[in-house]
């Protein structure tokens, strides 16, 4: 018996994200242990392992034992694959004894026979096929066929040494049905990989990964957010700030508005993230797209991702206002994404956004709002560490990034749902304040850590012109409060506009 040529490099997956935390993909000539329960991928991930085979010019073996070849293959054509003539799938038969009533009965039959059989059949198709990638789906069978541990781990350790003896870069699909606890097979198996669905109160399963084991390769550890879609499964590797840096000018950054300019002590510096924060209906999105409208008026594109309004109602509600968002996401100026936070995991989420920065160049980022991200998170702990990631990822690449966050309650004592406001560089609050028998909205600015600031507070008013500035609020006192007390002379409000 001869040994199979070795290939060079590491056996891709064919799955991006996974590719990536694996550090290249699987080593070769070792057996690798793919586990979860029924229903999370891991025969996807099997025959995306064999499909990117075939296309490296690779003899693939697929050998199953609870799936019938029809099966496998009409989950195949689900994803719009055809296993043809590069992957050959052995359908591991029960022995004919199995299927004798008579044998059946018999005080002969022993499992003993069976397990030799399947092991025998095994080594058959390996030594007729002599293939470079092998999948075995599944140890569950082999498990209940051994009776007992150590049965089971010197089977696994048999079939370990046969397949090396070829080369193969062999993958166990484990589907935890027989024994959970036991883990004979990860001491015995190059590397691990689990597979893992999580069913929430509301919205859509969420599927993640995770890599427990890879011997003398630096994996990116870890759970990293997953989807099966059609087309296979999807891996969103975890976002680590510290492995992105750039070189970037740090500008500043105009809002197009003269007095919003001022307040900021001249704009929003690149490289730095901004945090609108108001009660409901005072405009933190209108704040933030003013910032979308100047980048995009200096040549730029921006990215809008929105969590809270439908599209329809937003794009309306700006063409009231003068701004035009449809049209400018039909030139390609401003890319806009209605997220779904009941639909879409917070590692899919940071994947488009990195999308965005990395292939489009997009340098203003805007996420409205963070309540809606909030929705997305298991535990608000979680919504804290994802953003870090993300607002440091952002800052490094160069970007501007803006986010409200509505809090609760309109006019005193008010509280966000989440504090994110240590993150941001720069926040930006708003609020509505009684005068003259109308309510009215004052902006401020409480932090910039990027440079000098007006400490004023201003009022604004939101018009079919849009977002007008007005000066100084220098004769109230309290207006953070909701109800100010007027001490100085004339008249520092704005006027009404005749529209």
């Amino acid at each position: 018996m001869n040994a199979v040529e070795p290939i060079a490099g590491k056996a891709k997956t064919g799955i991006w994200g996974l590719d990536d935390i694996l550090s290249g993909g699987f080593s070769r000539g070792h057996v690798f242990l793919v586990e979860g329960a029924p229903g999370t991928g891991k025969t996807t991930v099997a025959l995306q392992f064999l499909l990117e085979g075939v296309r490296a010019g690779e003899k693939c073996l697929y050998i199953t034992l609870s799936e019938t070849e029809r099966e496998l293959r009409e989950g195949a054509a689900s994803h719009g694959w055809t296993l043809g003539e590069g992957i050959v799938v052995f359908e591991l038969l029960p022995p004919e004894s199995l299927l004798d009533s008579e044998q059946q009965q018999s005080l002969l039959y022993s499992s003993d026979l069976e397990l030799g059989e399947t092991t025998k059949q095994i080594f058959e198709a390996v030594e007729r096929h002599r293939p470079s990638r092998v999948v075995l789906d599944s140890l569950s069978e082999i498990r209940l066929l051994a009776q007992s541990s150590l049965r089971y781990r010197r089977q696994i350790l048999a079939i370990k040494h046969y397949f090396a003896q070829f080369g193969s870069t062999v993958m166990l699909l484990d589907d935890l049905t027989a024994d959970v606890a036991d883990k004979t097979v990860h001491s015995v198996a190059h590397g691990v990989l689990r597979l893992e669905e999580l069913a929430p109160s509301y919205g859509a399963e969420r599927r993640r990964a995770r890599i427990i084991k890879y011997r003398g390769v630096k994996f990116r550890g870890g759970y990293h957010d997953a989807t099966i879609t059609t087309g296979g499964l999807n891996v969103f590797p975890r976002l680590v700030a510290s492995e992105y840096r750039s070189n970037f000018t740090r500008t500043t950054m105009s809002s197009g508005l003269e007095a919003f300019d001022k307040l900021l002590g001249g704009g929003i510096e690149a490289g730095s993230s901004t945090l609108v924060l108001g009660p409901a209906g005072t405009g933190k999105s209108l704040m933030v797209i003013v910032f979308i409208i100047a980048a995009i008026s200096r040549g730029e594109k921006a990215a809008l991702f929105v969590f809270d309004e439908e599209l329809g109602l937003l794009f309306a509600r700006m063409k009231g206002l003068g701004i035009d968002l449809e049209d400018l996401q039909r030139s390609g100026k401003l890319f806009i994404d209605q997220v779904d936070a009941a639909e879409l995991s917070p590692g899919e989420f940071a994947h488009r956004v990195r999308k965005r920065v990395d292939e489009d160049g997009i340098k203003t980022v805007v996420i409205d709002s963070l309540n809606g991200y909030q929705a997305a998170m298991p535990e608000e702990n979680s919504l804290i560490l994802h953003m870090h990631e993300l607002l440091q990822y952002l800052n490094r690449r160069g970007a501007a990034t803006f986010m409200t966050v509505a809090q609760h309650g309109l006019v005193g004592d008010m509280k966000a749902p989440v504090d994110v406001t240590y993150l941001a560089d720069t926040v930006i609050l708003l609020r509505y304040f009684e005068a003259l028998g109308s309510v009215r909205r004052a902006v401020s600015i409480i932090k910039k850590r990027t440079g000098a600031h007006e400490s004023t507070i201003r009022e604004y008013r939101i018009s079919k012109r849009g977002l007008t500035i007005g000066g100084p609020l220098d004769g109230f006192q309290g207006i953070l409060r909701g109800v100010p007390v007027y001490v100085g002379e004339g008249k520092p409000l704005l006027e009404e506009q005749v529209l």
